[in-house]
């Protein structure tokens, strides 16, 4: 039984999911090959394909996939919008899979942002007439945005619109906000494809990861077809696949409540999350639940295989119970590093556990991975260089240097444009202003100025929001700090859906440098996953839950305010528009909150962890 309208395969992580459908786009190229036949793809932007696009391109330059005989056609591209800029999908096009294959470059397609207004409207009609005269599309790739929207069919478009000129949702534009440097920079229009257009399609493949999208995902998936969920329009497509990370499918049911659809193999995770559900969903605590509740709720047998509910109650009561730990369970005397995705993921995410680990005589180190300089606004380079040139005018400081520095800087900030890789003064500077806010954060959670070590990871190192993967010099400067300290406890992001991808980037390299540094002898150390900016584990996927009392809630905060570059309004906040310590706030009370409603010890807020294997 299966409440799923789209075929719909779900993948271990973000790299399976573009090796699998870069091999599902090979296959297709090749079988036409095999009758001389061209290959119509239709081609999307954005994060979430990338990972295709690099398969496409290893396959291209490894196993010998020609791409010579292939006809593309890209779903969209902002307007108004130079094909040069690096906002351009034009650019991202070349940058990330035509400039890397032998595709020839007149059989590429992309909507025009660059026509006249008055000549759009025709520009979209030849768009059309080029599609039909290649003989429609054989594969088209898709993605899906926050509101349900496929290419920019924002909530609304009807089933039948073609290729044409759109006014973007407001939640787009906030989602597209990073790549523009602020959401005032993203243009109000885009050029794109038309639902019949995509739906005319003869196969279409939709791809979707990171756990901000598996409510939509679901959505599009199991909900009725709606106007305003463009993607549930594909529910009545004949070869329609939905491709989704684990993270991204876990609000599907058959992932998040399998009971409900039918007998399951009840593994002791499998039962900590069917009582807690039924615990939330009878508004009763755990202890509390009875026979006709787990009657009602298609949970009987679960009962049978215990005997009775109230030892069925008091296995899953004791088990979250032992989840909890106190300071004086937590480790003492021990080696531990601390990577910290962004500058401030560390005060954000474990500040609580980090204050206690301190407490406790450990030895630690915080490691920094990238220098966050992307999200330091332009205003605070000038505050901050101003005050250095008041310092030396009042002769603490050389004037002449500080002086030229601010004034080179002056110069280069009043002619960049939105989108312009700053200048390497001002790259330092923020990178600078970044490290500060770092070691004053957690000076303030009880580490020395010592405990931090700034990796400045070289994929961060392109000044755009893009970034480069990760390569050999990444992993060496990780390796070293693993030789250097040989930690016995190392906490990482096992968030995978901060917006850019970095935490799983950073968790790569993590993974790379460790892999060697085991195999080459080294002690294989315990691994903690926190989460970042944007949820926190479940207390039924969580490890360990670390209670916080008031005041180490307050610390918690305190050093986060430490960040003021951060603070008020962050460069790149995602799509939750509080600030990181109302958020943290949040659902750390939220985590204490949910043991409480469940019946267990009451504690003022908690930090969640997930060790794994």
């Amino acid at each position: 039984m299966t409440l799923e309208r789209i075929r719909t395969v779900v993948v271990d992580d973000h790299d399976a999911l573009g090796r699998q459908v870069a091999h599902r786009i090979a296959q297709v190229i090749r079988a036409n090959q095999r009758t001389q036949k061209p290959t119509v793809l239709g081609l999307a932007t954005g994060s979430t394909p990338i990972g295709v696009y690099r398969e496409l391109i290893r396959l291209h330059r490894e196993e010998g996939l020609s791409f010579a005989d292939v006809i593309s056609f890209n779903l969209d591209e902002y307007y108004p919008m130079d094909p040069g800029s690096i906002h351009s999908y034009h650019r991202f096009m070349w940058e990330n899979l035509f400039g890397e294959i032998d595709i020839h470059l007149e059989n590429v397609h992309i909507p025009r942002g660059d026509v006249p207004r008055e000549c759009v409207a025709e520009e979209c009609h030849r768009y059309e007439a080029a599609i039909r005269a290649s003989g429609g599309i054989d594969l088209q790739i898709l993605g899906i945005g926050r509101t349900g929207h496929i290419g920019f069919n924002e909530p609304g478009s009807g089933a039948e619109s073609r290729t044409r000129l759109v006014t973007l949702d407001l939640v787009t534009r906030k989602d597209t906000a990073a790549d523009f440097f602020g959401e005032e920079n993203v243009p109000r229009e885009a050029v794109t494809m038309g639902v019949q257009t995509i739906f005319e399609a003869r196969e279409i493949l939709i791809l979707a990861t990171g756990e901000h999208k598996s409510d939509i995902v679901r959505r599009a998936v199991e909900g009725e077809v709606d106007h305003e969920i463009a993607a549930t329009f594909l529910q009545q497509h004949p070869n329609t696949t939905f491709y989704l990370d684990a993270a991204a499918s876990a609000a599907l049911t058959r992932i998040a409540t399998p009971w409900v659809l039918g007998s399951v193999s009840w593994t002791p995770q499998l039962v900590v999350r069917a009582v807690v559900w039924l615990s939330r969903e009878t508004g009763k605590a755990i202890l509390k639940l009875t026979q006709r509740d787990y009657a009602e709720h298609r949970l009987s047998s679960l009962v049978a295989h215990y005997g009775t509910p109230g030892a069925l109650n008091g296995e899953v009561f004791n088990a979250l119970g032992a989840k909890i730990r106190g300071r004086s369970k937590l480790p003492r005397n021990t080696r531990i590093i601390c990577f910290s995705h962004h500058p401030d993921d560390d005060v954000i995410s474990i500040g609580g556990i980090l204050h206690k680990l301190a407490v406790n005589g450990n030895e630690i180190t915080v490691a920094y991975m990238t220098s966050g300089n992307l999200a330091v606004f332009d205003h605070d380079v000038r505050r901050h260089l101003d005050f250095i040139a008041r310092l030396a005018a009042e002769h603490h400081l050389p004037e002449g240097p500080a002086t030229e520095l601010q004034q080179r800087v002056n110069d280069f900030l009043r002619r960049k444009r939105p989108g312009d890789v700053d200048a390497p003064e001002v790259q330092d500077t923020k990178r600078l202003i970044r490290e500060s806010e770092a070691v004053a954060g957690i000076r303030t959670l009880g580490l020395p100025e010592g405990a931090a070590r700034f990796l400045d990871l070289p994929f961060y190192q392109t000044g755009k929001v893009r970034k480069d993967p990760i390569g050999p010099a990444d992993v060496a400067i990780v390796r070293r700090l693993l030789d250097e300290t040989r930690p016995k406890l190392v906490f990482v992001a096992g968030d995978l859906s901060d917006p850019h991808g970095t935490h799983r980037v950073c968790k790569e390299a993590i993974g790379l440098a460790l892999g060697q540094y085991v195999a080459d002898g080294g002690p294989r150390p315990e691994l903690w996953l926190y989460r970042g900016a944007w949820q926190e584990w479940p207390v039924t996927e969580a490890t360990w839950l670390v209670p916080l009392s008031q005041e180490e809630l307050r610390l918690k905060i305190q050093a986060i305010f430490k960040h003021q570059s951060q603070k008020d309004t962050a460069p790149f906040p995602g799509p939750d528009e509080r600030e990181f310590w109302q958020r943290v706030e949040a659902r750390n009370k939220g985590t204490a909150a949910e043991l409480d409603r469940l019946g267990l010890a009451e504690y003022f807020a908690m930090e969640a962890y997930v060790v794994e294997p």
